[in-house]
């Protein structure tokens, strides 16, 4: 059942025409609003010709919205369309984008790689493990802390690691300084 929801979204993606005008910025915020409160693995699929013309949000607010979230971003941009700059600034911002998650992007040059890159997504989604740490830094400054994981194993030489790239410290005023 959810096969044929995905293969009707898939055909509705592919006959949709771009129209110049695009708040991709603006409805990345609201998806991550939306989901901020919801438990469990929260993915999102962008697909995406990769301009924003319209947003009230910047891209650095992007950023910071995206480093705050828990939601891994995969972004299929399909830039066939861009002027030669254009699509070099679209490219760069989805790959900062689904790095800054975790995620990865993508940029097919005709629609007929979309089901590869669906696949290979859904592979992925399948293949992830989560886990956690403490840190030992207990600052509540709201500070943004970067995380850098390492494989250590011989054995999984050429494993590839996707991973966020930090995240922001708790924040409570007051607490950031030293009491005496």
């Amino acid at each position: 059942r959810s096969h044929a929801r995905i293969r009707k979204r898939r055909i509705r993606i592919r006959r949709r025409k771009p129209d110049g005008w695009t708040a991709l910025y603006d409805a990345v915020g609201i998806y991550l609003n939306g989901v901020g409160p919801l438990d469990g693995q929260k993915i999102m699929l962008l697909y995406t010709d990769g301009g924003d013309t319209r947003s009230e949000l910047t891209f650095s607010d992007l950023l910071d919205l995206l480093k705050s979230s828990d939601v891994t971003v995969y972004a299929i941009g399909y830039l066939e369309n861009q002027p030669g700059s254009a699509r070099t600034q679209g490219q760069m911002q989805l790959q900062r984008m689904a790095a800054i998650t975790g995620g990865q992007a993508f940029f097919p040059s005709n629609v007929k790689e979309l089901d590869k890159i669906y696949e290979k997504i859904q592979r992925e989604i399948a293949a992830r493990y989560s886990f956690g740490y403490l840190s030992t830094d207990t600052r509540k400054d709201g500070a943004w802390r970067k995380v850098d994981i390492k494989l250590k194993r011989p054995d999984l030489k050429g494993v590839k690691l996707r991973t966020r790239t930090g995240y922001f410290a708790p924040y409570r005023p007051g607490e950031d300084r030293p009491r005496f």
